[in-house]
């Protein structure tokens, strides 16, 4: 259906294109299961190099380059190659993504012109080093040292401690040549926080550089095609120029400088410039749940289970009631989170390479880009789940590719920001409208900073503030007289939702430092409210997206469709928080049972639909690779 494939294209309907077609190709077919780890690594190479010589490597990258200059193009195209082999996608995003988006967003114009051609042909192989085995998401804290000597002008790089070791480094353990390697900065006896440096890691032979010990680490749960490897340096010496200076510069004589002088400040300045990483990999998430989904909902449309009293014949899967609830309300989250995956695509586009772009939206799309991460990663390993149990035996087969998809995206809910850590930063956003100042603080003192606030929630909307106020404003007077299936309420019950919790949340710890508690004793016994507080936010964040998203479309026989769609997500999560409303008295006893009779209304509704919105995927047949999932002819509700 047009309108469908217009609202799931969004902006990048030729981009989208094209990777479909590319997904065709042989040279991009996914992996066999029993393939040979090494055989593998080298498969997934040629197939990052495939993708170089195509053209769909470069497209964030300035055109001098090779690239074509478009953010969102690049995200989106790692985005629709997480329909074919993860592993691949994996590897691209580390080249690419991580390493090259470091050298693009944290070097200067003398390090672009050094390294981003080759890295973008794939003929410089690289590494992003961030991670230790001693600190994964506390990147603030990372051991791994650089320190300046001026007499040779260059910097030394060093593990000081096993701790130290970088680990789970994509690309390293085999092809990597260089590492963009993050470490703290010295020079002479003064610390300037972490910085990023690029160190050859192996020659052009593949024999591993002086000083680098290269270690691999091994097989995985999935996505084992990719040489994850291990790094430790042994005062490995590089010169002064090795350092992407972007926001922060050593002279030869050892001065230190940098536009940004507050060193907390600078490291989330820092960070945040490599924010397109959390989205393309919610992005890839979002397409392997509609790869899952599609092999699911098709293989219930053709196969048969049990036969009704005085019937012909045995009943669709997809026609018990059970079956539909299964699957129906998590293929409406995928759309709505299509469309919060979109929004942010068009942000990153906006704001990347313009100066003039407000520091305070800048900050915005780093904290949801953080918080839709979390929920399109958390979304994919547990539909990719209810896939492989709703296709029963089959789904266990390898040759249908679930197992596959449920390994390969497990690891998404940690790299690139652990998801626990990544809601609490989007909590840290929520506490106060005093964001500016909350950039220069830790999280103890954006406790202490709050309890010295008189605290007012407000929940700002980020596009179509118009239609959803509208919507709410036009509710009756009581819950009880508006339907459950009104738009405007589902808005309101997530609206007054993430208020209460916010305000509930900023209280206590408000509470806990006046009554002269330690900060962060206050702050770990409030973690629960922190976590809820993000969800409920980033729950009404996906939402109005998803309104606002659906009523651009003019199709009308697609937006009949997408509204149940809406109305379903909706109610699927009310109907999961439905504790939460009746415990501060938001819904009343029968209204609950009004939303499960509901959300079971509109699984009916669109059950004679759920061929054509997995279609409107467009998802190849040649990338799917898996025999259930084949396109069915679908056959009409109880024949």
């Amino acid at each position: 259906m047009k309108g469908l494939e217009v609202f799931l294209d969004g902006d990048y309907a030729d981009v989208r294109a094209e990777v479909r077609e590319r997904l065709r190709r042989p040279e991009l077919a996914p992996a066999p299961a029993d393939i040979d780890l090494d055989e593998y690594r080298e498969r997934v190479m040629d197939q990052a190099r495939f993708i170089a010589a195509e053209g769909g490597s470069g497209l964030g990258f300035p055109k001098e380059y090779g690239g074509e200059g478009d953010v969102g193009a690049s995200v989106v195209g790692f985005e629709m190659l997480g329909h074919g082999d993860l592993s691949t996608v994996v590897k691209v995003g580390v080249q690419f993504g991580l390493c090259g988006g470091a050298i693009y967003q944290l070097g200067t114009e003398e390090h672009h012109d050094r390294y981003l051609a080759d890295i973008v042909t794939l003929d410089l192989p690289g590494c992003f080093a961030m991670t230790e085995s001693g600190h994964g998401s506390d990147v603030q804290s990372l051991e791994t040292t650089a320190t300046y000597d001026p007499d040779s002008e260059e910097f030394v790089i060093h593990t000081p401690t096993e701790s130290a070791r970088k680990d789970y480094i994509g690309n390293a353990a085999t092809h990597g040549r260089i590492a963009a390697v993050f470490a703290q900065l010295y020079t002479g006896d003064d610390k300037h926080g972490v910085h990023c440096f690029v160190v050859p890691i192996r020659d052009g032979d593949g024999t591993p550089c002086p000083g680098v010990e290269i270690g691999d680490c091994g097989h995985k749960i999935g996505l084992n095609g990719v040489d994850n490897g291990r790094l430790s340096f042994d005062h490995v010496r590089v010169p002064r120029t090795a350092l992407l200076s972007r926001f922060g510069d050593v002279a030869p004589d050892g001065t230190y400088t940098s536009p940004i002088e507050d060193e907390t400040k600078r490291f989330f300045t820092m960070l945040g410039t490599l924010v397109q990483g959390r989205i393309s990999v919610s992005g890839g998430a979002i397409s392997a749940t509609k790869n899952a989904l599609t092999i699911a909902v098709r293989y219930g449309l053709s196969r048969r289970q049990f036969s009704p009293p005085d019937s012909h014949g045995e009943v669709l899967l997809l026609d018990y009631l059970a079956h539909q609830r299964r699957l129906l309300p998590k293929l409406a989250t995928v759309y709505a989170l299509s469309a919060a995956q979109q929004f942010l695509v068009r942000g990153l586009h906006d704001s990347a390479g313009n100066p003039d772009y407000p520091a305070r939206e800048r900050r915005k799309l780093e904290t949801h880009a953080a918080g839709v991460k979390a929920l399109s990663t958390w979304h994919a390993s547990e539909t990719i789940q209810t896939c492989r149990e709703a296709c029963g035996g089959v789904g266990y087969l390898s040759e249908n590719r679930l197992g596959q998809l449920k390994a390969d995206t497990d690891v998404f809910a940690t790299f690139e920001g652990d998801n626990t850590v990544l809601l609490q930063l989007v909590a840290k956003e929520l506490l106060t409208d005093y964001r500016d100042e909350f950039g220069e603080l830790d999280t103890l003192g954006t406790i202490r900073f709050v309890a010295d606030q008189a605290f007012d929630v407000v929940v700002e909307r980020t596009a179509g503030r118009q239609l959803i106020q509208t919507l709410i404003d036009a509710l009756p007077g009581r819950d009880e007289d508006a339907s459950v299936r009104d738009r405007g309420w589902h808005l309101a019950l997530f609206t007054f939702r993430e208020e209460h919790i916010i305000d509930g949340l900023a209280r206590r710890l408000r509470n806990g430092i006046e009554n002269g508690e330690d900060p962060f004793d206050v702050f770990n016994r409030s973690q629960d409210q922190v976590l809820l507080a993000a969800k409920a936010h980033m729950d009404r964040l996906v939402l109005e997206q998803f309104v606002t998203t659906v009523d651009d479309i003019d199709d009308d026989e697609a937006r009949e469709l997408l509204d149940k769609l809406c109305e379903l997500h909706a109610l699927s999560v009310i109907e999961r928080e439905r504790a939460w409303f009746l415990e501060h008295g938001r819904i009343t006893g029968a209204r609950a049972k009004a939303v499960i009779s509901a959300v079971n209304e509109l699984c009916g509704e669109l059950r004679p639909h759920a061929r054509a919105l997995v279609d409107a995927f467009r998802i190849p047949d040649e990338v799917l690779a898996a025999p259930i999932g084949v396109a069915p002819a679908d056959t009409p509700s109880g024949s």
